[in-house]
This record gives C-alpha cells, sequence and structure tokens, in this order.
C-alpha cells in the first residue's frame, strides 16, 4: 500500500505538472490570438478603438476614475490628450492636457453638442465614447493635433469661395495635391459630389451614404484616410484624402504587458520541465536497469548476488541507508532480497534433495540387488543339477530364497507406503480407538512369537480407556515399525518396556529399551529417508524408511515424535497424540 500511494502520488504531481505546462500553453495561444484580434481592431478603427478600450478598462472608486498608466503612457507616444466629462458636463479625469493649451475644464450642453456634430474642439479633431458603465453616464474625448485637418482649413481659406474652389485656382491647387498624392472632393448638403481636385487614385466615384463615415471610423480598413470640414453658411462639405500611413501595427498596451509576462511565465515553465523531465527519467529509469541486472543474474542462476558492488554504492550510503532516489522502490528492493533469498534456499533445498534422491537410489539398487543376487544364485544352482542337492540342502536354499523374497516386498510395500505419506492421497479413516488396547495387542504379537523368546517384553497401561481419533491400520503399522527396529537393532536378552497413557492433556505412546542406543550422528538422522545407522550389524535386513515412515504417520496424526539415546545405554521413542475429551 505504502509504495502504491507513493507510486501515485510521484505520477499524480508529475501528471499536474505537465497539465499546468499545457495549460499555460493553451492560455498563451488564446492570448495571443485575442491580442492579435485587439491589436487588429485597434489598428482598424484607431483612435475610436483606443478610445472604446479604454472606456471599457477604467475602473472608478469614490467617483474617481483610474486608468492604466500604460493607456496614460500610449496617449502621451501619441501626442494626443484626454479628457473624461461626467454628467454635469465637468472634466473629472484627464491625460496629458498640460501639452495642450485652451482646453477647458467643464463644458456646457451647447459645447458637448458641437464637438459630437463637427467632431472637433478647436484645432483639436476630437472623437467621443459615451459610456454607462457606473451608474451614470461619461463622455469620453479622445483629441489630437490633425495635421490633415490643419492642411484642409488652410485650402479652404485659400482657394475657397462660397463653399467651391475658386474657378482660378483650380490648376494651381490639382497640380500642389497630385504632388502630395492628395484629393479634395466638395460635396452638397445632399451627399452628391460636386466638384474634385487632385489625384482620384485611391477615391472611389460614387459612395453611399455611410461610406464618409466608415472610412472616417475605421481608417485601417480603406486606403486613404480623410478629414472634412463643413461650410456652414453654403452648406458645402470639403473632404481631403490623403494616403495611408505605411506605419507599423498598434499593440493594444495592456494585452501586449500581460503576452509578454505569460510568455515569461510559459518560458519559465518549460526550462524547468526540461531539467525535472531528465531528472524523472533518470530516477525511473536507474532503479529499472538496476532491476535488469537483478534478472539477469538470476537467470544466470546467480542468487548469492542480488547487487554487485557497483550497485551497492548506488543504492546505500556509507552508513547504510538507502538513497533517496531509491526510497520510493523501498518495499520493491526488500521484495527481490526475500525472493532471492528464498530461491537461494529452494536451489539448495533441490540440490540437497538430488542429492538425498541419488543417495537413497543408489542404495534401494544396492538393497534390491543383494536379493536379487542371491535368489539368481541359488535359482542356477537348481537349474543346472538340482539331483546333486540334498533335501536338507534345498530346504535351505528355499528358505533363503523366500526370506530374500520377503525382504523385497517388505521393501516394496516401504516404498508404496512412502509415496501414499509423500502425496498425502493415504485416505485415512480417522476414528474415536482406545490407543492402550491398541498399543497392548501390537505387543502381545511380539510376545506370543516364539523366535523372539530370547526378548523380554514389558508393558505399562492405563486403568481406563486413552482415545484418540486415529487410523487404526496406521497406528498398527507405526508400533510394528517401533517395536520390529528395536528387537532388529538389539541383541538378544535386551528388555523392551512398551507403556501408554495420558500426560499434559495429550496420548503417548513411549517404547524404551536397554540395548545398543545410537551416536548422535545416527540419531541426527535418524528419520531420514533410506538412513541405516553406523551401528547397525545387519547389512540387509531393513529398508532404511521404517523411522522416516513412523515420523510420517504421526505427523499426519498432528502429533509429535521424540527419541532419546546414547551409546550402550539404550533408546527411548516417545509418540505425542492428541487426545479425545
Amino acid at each position: 500500500m505504502k509504495i502504491q500511494q507513493r507510486m501515485a502520488f510521484h505520477f499524480t504531481y508529475q501528471l499536474i505538472f505537465y497539465a499546468l505546462v499545457m495549460v499555460a500553453l493553451t492560455l498563451i495561444a488564446s492570448i495571443l490570438y485575442f491580442q492579435n484580434t485587439k491589436n487588429n481592431e485597434l489598428r482598424r478603427n484607431f483612435p475610436v478603438g483606443a478610445l472604446q478600450f479604454i472606456s471599457q478598462e477604467a475602473s472608478s472608486k469614490d467617483g474617481v476614475i483610474k486608468i492604466s498608466s500604460k493607456w496614460d503612457r500610449f496617449i502621451e507616444e501619441k501626442g494626443m490628450w484626454m479628457q473624461v466629462v461626467n454628467a454635469e458636463g465637468e472634466v473629472i479625469h484627464s491625460v496629458n492636457t498640460i501639452t495642450h493649451h485652451a482646453l477647458p475644464s467643464s463644458y456646457s450642453t451647447a459645447e458637448l453638442l458641437d464637438i459630437q456634430e463637427t467632431r472637433a474642439l478647436g484645432k483639436y479633431a476630437v472623437y467621443t465614447q459615451l459610456n454607462f458603465t457606473f451608474n451614470e453616464p461619461l463622455l469620453y474625448m479622445l483629441g489630437y493635433h490633425n495635421a490633415d485637418l490643419d492642411q484642409l482649413m488652410n485650402l479652404f481659406s485659400t482657394y475657397g469661395q462660397q463653399g467651391m474652389v475658386q474657378s482660378a485656382a483650380t490648376s494651381l491647387l490639382d497640380q500642389k495635391l497630385r504632388e502630395a498624392g492628395s484629393y479634395l472632393q466638395i460635396i452638397d448638403p445632399a451627399g452628391h459630389a460636386v466638384q474634385g481636385v487632385g489625384d482620384d487614385a485611391y477615391v472611389k466615384k460614387a459612395y453611399r451614404s455611410l461610406d464618409i463615415l466608415a472610412i472616417q471610423q475605421s481608417p485601417g480598413n480603406y486606403d486613404t484616410n480623410i478629414v472634412t470640414y463643413r461650410d456652414k453658411p453654403s452648406g458645402m462639405t470639403w473632404i481631403l484624402y490623403t494616403a495611408q500611413d505605411a506605419g507599423g501595427p498598434l499593440k493594444h498596451p495592456l494585452m501586449d504587458t500581460a503576452t509578454r509576462r505569460l510568455i515569461w511565465f510559459v518560458g519559465l515553465i518549460l526550462l524547468l520541465a526540461i531539467p525535472i523531465s531528465i531528472w524523472h527519467g533518470y530516477r525511473y529509469g536507474q532503479p529499472l536497469i538496476l532491476f535488469a541486472g537483478w534478472f539477469d543474474r538470476m537467470r544466470k542462476g546467480q542468487y548469492n548476488e542480488v547487487l554487485t558492488a557497483k550497485d551497492m554504492r548506488k543504492v546505500f550510503r556509507r552508513d547504510g541507508a538507502m538513497r533517496p532516489s531509491y526510497k520510493l522502490y523501498r518495499e520493491v528492493i526488500e521484495s527481490f532480497y526475500q525472493m532471492t533469498h528464498q530461491l537461494e534456499q529452494t536451489e539448495k533445498e533441490r540440490e540437497r534433495l538430488e542429492k538425498s534422491q541419488a543417495e537413497w537410489m543408489s542404495g534401494i539398487s544396492h538393497d534390491l540387488r543383494t536379493p536379487l543376487s542371491t535368489i539368481q544364485g541359488y535359482g542356477y544352482m537348481l537349474e543346472s543339477l538340482p539331483e546333486e542337492w540334498s533335501q536338507e540342502e534345498m530346504r535351505i536354499m528355499g528358505t533363503t530364497i523366500r526370506e530374500k523374497g520377503d525382504y523385497m516386498l517388505e521393501l516394496i510395500s516401504d516404498f508404496s507406503m512412502v509415496h501414499q505419506l509423500k502425496q498425502g492421497d493415504s485416505l485415512m479413516e480417522l476414528r474415536e480407538i482406545d490407543l492402550d488396547e491398541l498399543v497392548r495387542c501390537s505387543l502381545l504379537k511380539y510376545i506370543n512369537d516364539a523366535t523372539l523368546s530370547e526378548y523380554q517384553f514389558l508393558y505399562v497401561g492405563e486403568e481406563r480407556a486413552v482415545l484418540v481419533k486415529a487410523d487404526e491400520t496406521w497406528l498398527l503399522r507405526l508400533m510394528d515399525n517401533l517395536l520390529s527396529n528395536a528387537v532388529k537393532h538389539n541383541p538378544p536378552g535386551v528388555s523392551i518396556t512398551v507403556s501408554a497413557g495420558m500426560v499434559n492433556d495429550k496420548a503417548y505412546i513411549r517404547v524404551i529399551d536397554n540395548g545398543r542406543g545410537m551416536d548422535e550422528e545416527t540419531l541426527h538422522h535418524l528419520f531420514k529417508r533410506y538412513y541405516r545407522g553406523t551401528n547397525t550389524l545387519e547389512s540387509t535386513n531393513g529398508s532404511g524408511l521404517g523411522m522416516s515412515i513412523a515420523k510420517s504417520i504421526v505427523e499426519a496424526h498432528d502429533g509429535e515424535i521424540h527419541v532419546q539415546s546414547k551409546m550402550c545405554q539404550g533408546t527411548k521413542i516417545e509418540i505425542l497424540l492428541p487426545a479425545e475429551r
């Protein structure tokens, strides 16, 4: 769970970081798009567009109008002036009016209407924008000194007569205007062109009612600039066309500043993203390379070399602490250590089992070969010259062949039992039995065997039943193994005491003899499959599986088996089984 949380946290903040980068890039692209749109609008509608933006971006606090200093500088750089007039006609905010003289601090209704109609205030061209953002009307006025308007006024005063150009001065004025690339057009009150002088290359021959107004409001959409002057006595309007200046594009000051800051911000994020990406690649890549080396060594079976000396220096400090870059994978590294340790132990166990199996098979082959050689030898003897053997000799041969066959059958039976116990398919039938009675009956077979008359058997039992839940057949085989071993590995005259009873809420079986006993090596390997003690004199008796089978039977009944023995002091075997209440 810890590594899942850490991995989730690391990859989450990485995803968030790159998501922020994408959002920032999207924002800057959007702002660039809107800035381009605003700049184009500002260029097409300048100076009307500038006045619109100023009125939209202005703020008011306690009746005081606040406009960005960026716009102030913009107005000053263009040589313009601006005033904001409230509903009472008072100027409540002004920009760059000190350098422009004769600008009033308040206006009457008639003056404002005249400015709105003529778009002029004295020698200044004026554009107005009425705004209702602050719950009362405010009039924004943007004025500037228009050289074209001054030229038109000069032309009117020099060459004008009753609203028309003097006939005698037409040729001179035409030459002068053509040299300047300008054109003068005079229209009557109905809007019809009545006279034209100068270079008319950029001028339409016919105009609709709003064409002239459109050129004034959005000069950026046309090839020419125009200024107008209306002669009130005659009603004639003089229009002077001049070529559009090719100057650079106008930029929205606030948008331009915001865009620059955002570009710097996004650039900083990208600069940070590069080392962070390299760091992430190194951090997540190095452990993967380390794991790849582990897998390769495990493929080669080098389980004892989890980390090379070089890898150890990468992962751990000199004091043994794990380096921070690998702490994210702490559980993985620990699991690798545990896994390689288990694989190493499994490999050792496999080698041990293979060695044990090889020794077992070698012993089994030897034990089968010995009686088979005896049987085969007697078979050849009986087959070649049966008439030369006496009845007694043939009886001895038959007895030997039978004994060797019985030994082989016992060996095969033990092999089958070991396989059943190993595979867990013994199919034990557990039922409640009296352990005292079972042990007593097992011992009686040996007491009643005339061939064992030289051995002394003694049984010590309980007055009441010792109940256990067990498989009677398997327990009888257990007792047979224990008693046969006590007889087989001890000389005649040995006393064998068998007892059954209860101790500490558990049923017990004890088999004690005062015979030869066992040395430490034999006692250590007693329960190993196919092991015979070094003090066993018989070379062919027994399969070497008896005690291994006995332990497996006890463990199948959830019991315990303990053996105590010393050389020349006898052996004590104790078995503890769960007792029934």
